[in-house]
């Protein structure tokens, strides 16, 4: 039987983030009522009863912006349409501000079983900065309601290298998030994408620089080892047994299925993308797709997203490639970027702060 985990882009914000690139527009509810049905409609298209889905992440965006009818719906019709894992990880992920106890308690007896909130920032001038609409008192609020909630699957999301972020800051936000009952977090750089607010000089020179990055990067990982917080991707810690397995099926070059306006997939030996555009997903009466790789996963890509996590690459599994790599191996070695045991090659807590600059060196 064929497995695979299903994203589903949930486009509506209700303020969106002066750094985020993430397809989104403003939340209305006509328009979120047509935007349920849609998917309803091609998650039956996509329907296939030899598929096991184990994995459900409803992304965005703000997908608790949704009814909790909507999020459950989306649930059953996957049930109905695909067979459904018993132990499925079924993840949304929520804005503070819009996780209510009454909201939480719906959402777990639907069957979403692990929640990721985007905190950020445990200070508030640095939330502020942000553009968030949440204070750190509602953040740790909503954590501690989700939990009351019966939610014992936690992520939060946290930012480091913000402008005038200093190692005293972020070692606040780290003691009040651990000390929280999460098991997980995703810890991003802020970087300046393209065609967003913060795509402008007065914010890119108060940007840190790569000295002062690569020390809040190292700081912030030391602490969270010392509070059981073991770092398993570039970007993401957790407590043992609390990966996210979602997460991790892109990492590994598993399947998942991707619908909703600018959703991507790894489907059935392709790679194809949704077109950003709320609307003509609402019209169509299948979400239109473009290939972007009739190919996907070989072995390039394949190692690349390997080292991405603290795991790393085992040469059994890219045979062809052993010799080449090996030549490579031992300046990265003297740097103390890699470990290498012989049979695999994964990147230190060095090594993953230069990821990029290694991973390419090594497979290109």
């Amino acid at each position: 039987m064929n497995n695979t985990g299903i994203y589903i882009h949930v486009p509506f914000c209700g303020k969106k983030c002066s750094y985020c690139d993430f397809y989104s527009v403003c939340y209305n509810k006509k328009q979120a009522e047509m935007y349920f049905k849609a998917v309803i409609r091609n998650i039956r298209h996509y329907a296939d009863k030899n598929t096991t889905v184990d994995t459900i992440y409803l992304g965005g965006g703000t997908p608790t912006l949704l009814t909790s009818e909507n999020i459950s719906a989306f649930i059953n019709e996957i049930e109905k349409s695909f067979n459904l894992s018993s132990d499925a990880e079924i993840t949304i992920e929520a804005n503070p501000n819009t996780l209510t106890p009454e909201k939480l308690s719906e959402m777990h007896k639907a069957g979403i079983n692990r929640l990721s909130i985007g905190i950020q920032s445990m200070n508030n001038k640095e939330l502020e900065f942000l553009g968030r609409t949440h204070t750190a008192e509602r953040a740790k609020k909503a954590v501690i309601d989700a939990k009351n909630a019966g939610f014992n699957n936690i992520s939060c999301d946290l930012m480091i290298a913000l402008p005038n972020q200093s190692a005293e800051s972020l070692k606040n936000s780290i003691d009040v998030l651990t000390n929280l009952p999460i098991q997980h977090i995703s810890a991003y750089i802020l970087k300046i994408e393209n065609n967003t607010p913060f795509d402008c000089n007065e914010v890119k020179n108060m940007m840190p620089d790569e000295d002062t990055t690569a020390d809040l990067y190292i700081y912030m990982t030391e602490l969270l080892k010392q509070n059981n917080f073991i770092q398993y991707e570039v970007s993401n810690f957790a407590k043992s047994g609390f990966e996210s397995r979602h997460n991790c099926r892109y990492w590994k070059c598993l399947d998942y299925l991707g619908i909703g306006p600018s959703a991507h997939s790894c489907y059935k030996g392709k790679r194809f993308a949704v077109k950003p555009n709320l609307q003509e997903f609402i019209n169509s009466p299948v979400q239109s797709v473009e290939i972007t790789d009739n190919n996907p996963c070989g072995f390039e890509e394949y190692a690349m997203l390997r080292l991405r996590l603290s795991e790393g690459l085992n040469l059994n599994d890219v045979e062809s490639h052993r010799n080449r790599l090996i030549k490579k191996i031992p300046p990265l070695i003297k740097a103390g970027y890699i470990d290498f045991n012989g049979e695999n090659v994964s990147l230190t807590e060095k090594g993953f702060l230069m990821s990029n600059s290694v991973i390419e060196y090594l497979i290109f």
